[in-house]
């Protein structure tokens, strides 16, 4: 029996695999937060350099980007299953490393090797839902995407009390390496079973007879249509927000007159308001069908936070910006989800996947670096939020595209027919 055809009866099999992907979701992102609320703790007592810290906030989405690229081309090599157990561990092994360390070196090869991790799963998350839920694919997208920005939220708010409680950094930082060992043991048992080719899992994702198979679809072909370039664009400026966010936000709201708790709390409401939003999506993309309005809606609304941030940062205590960013931040499951509905097999949604994401965190980075500079030539943060002003307009215009589109397999059928047409005299 295929893996679609079990996901319909949602067995005690499917629903152990629902519990590894939740683990998984949950394991990506909280490797990020908490470092990030431990930072100053962490670069005092090991006495980083300005420099070396620039270099730890930039990490994650270049790690995103550089390793996403080439995640699709080991899931076709080695199956999805493997690369799962495969990221996992690295996460393990990162986490745990970087809490041993007394040097920056270490720490921060630690930190690749867990970042490493966190950007195959961030690919691979698309693909095991379609294998193993084709039914349920806008339900376990919400599940799956509530559960990164959880992840987040949970490390923001439970990290300084743990390193309180246990007397130190070092073992707040390595108690999130939990939380991918648990789901080390979920996906495990999934390396007994060969790994379930496009045909087994469904027959209506046949390709069609001028569309290229998903075995021979590649991350070049993707780019060179007007689909590939929605997703990267939508994902990249959306994935600039959350990193620009998760690596300014406290300096910021400090100098614009917050205290360092209020900011947290305030980064607290970002990430909080995003769950919520994520666990609707299902809903909320069954009413508004394949129309543009979601992407739009969620631009408007971080034009409007940024917009509140440059004009009265701590009007109403800043809490009316902090939610009207946390519900912008909905773009971020939105893209995740429209992944798997524009593809038509997992090898697809993987291709796609990395693709989007590899040159996406491409933009968050580069995007969190710049932010910074900005500061640092102009004394102020105005003309960065600016910048994030202009890109969160991307994602409604980059949205509408994908909202409007086919699937990648037909994309590149079209292009490649185009290009056969305009070839023969």
């Amino acid at each position: 029996m295929s893996d679609v055809a079990r996901s319909r009866r949602w067995g005690l099999g499917t629903l152990t695999l629902l519990a590894a992907l939740v683990l998984l979701a949950l394991s990506l992102r909280s490797g990020i937060s908490s470092l990030s609320v431990l930072l100053p703790t962490v670069r005092d007592e090991l006495a980083f350099s300005p420099t070396g810290v620039s270099l730890l906030t930039t990490l994650p989405p270049l790690c995103f980007a550089i390793v996403g690229l080439g995640t699709g081309r080991l899931v076709l090599r080695y199956g999805v299953h493997r690369v799962t157990v495969a990221l996992l561990a690295a996460l393990v092994v990162g986490l745990i490393g970087r809490a041993l360390t007394d040097t920056w070196w270490v720490f921060g090869i630690g930190t690749v090797v867990a970042m490493a991790g966190a950007a195959v799963g961030n690919v691979v998350l698309p693909p095991l839902t379609k294998l193993h839920f084709a039914r349920h694919e806008a339900g376990v997208s919400a599940v799956y995407g509530a559960c990164l920005v959880g992840g987040a939220t949970l490390a923001s708010a439970l990290t300084v009390p743990i390193a309180d409680a246990t007397g130190g950094w070092r073992i707040a930082l390595a108690t999130w390496a939990i939380l991918p060992a648990l789901a080390l043991v979920g996906w495990l048992p999934t390396l007994r079973a060969p790994e379930p080719r496009t045909a087994a899992l469904d027959p209506s994702s046949a390709p069609t007879s001028t569309a290229p198979t998903a075995h021979t679809l590649t991350l070049g072909q993707i780019a060179r249509t007007p689909l590939g370039w929605a997703f990267i664009v939508c994902f990249g400026v959306q994935s600039a927000q959350a990193y620009v966010q998760f690596g300014w936000w406290g300096l910021m709201l400090t100098d614009l007159g917050a205290d360092a708790a209020h900011a947290g709390v305030l980064l607290g409401v970002i990430t909080a308001v995003g769950i919520p939003v994520t666990l609707s999506l299902p809903v909320l993309i069954r009413l508004t069908r394949d129309s543009a309005a979601l992407p739009v809606i969620f631009s408007v609304s971080t034009v409007a936070g940024w917009l509140g941030v440059l004009l009265a940062p701590l009007a109403l205590g800043g809490v009316l910006w902090a939610a009207l960013l946390g519900f912008g931040g909905g773009a971020f499951t939105w893209t995740l989800a429209m992944l798997a509905r524009r593809s038509r097999s997992p090898e697809g949604a993987s291709q796609l996947s990395a693709l989007t994401q590899g040159v996406g965190y491409f933009i968050a980075a580069a995007a969190t670096f710049a932010t910074g500079l900005l500061h640092d030539a102009t004394g102020g943060w105005r003309v960065g939020i600016v910048m994030m002003l202009g890109l969160a307009a991307l994602i409604g215009v980059a949205g509408a595209a994908i909202a409007r589109g086919g699937t990648v397999e037909e994309a590149v059928a079209a292009h490649l027919d185009q290009r056969e047409g305009e070839s023969t005299p």
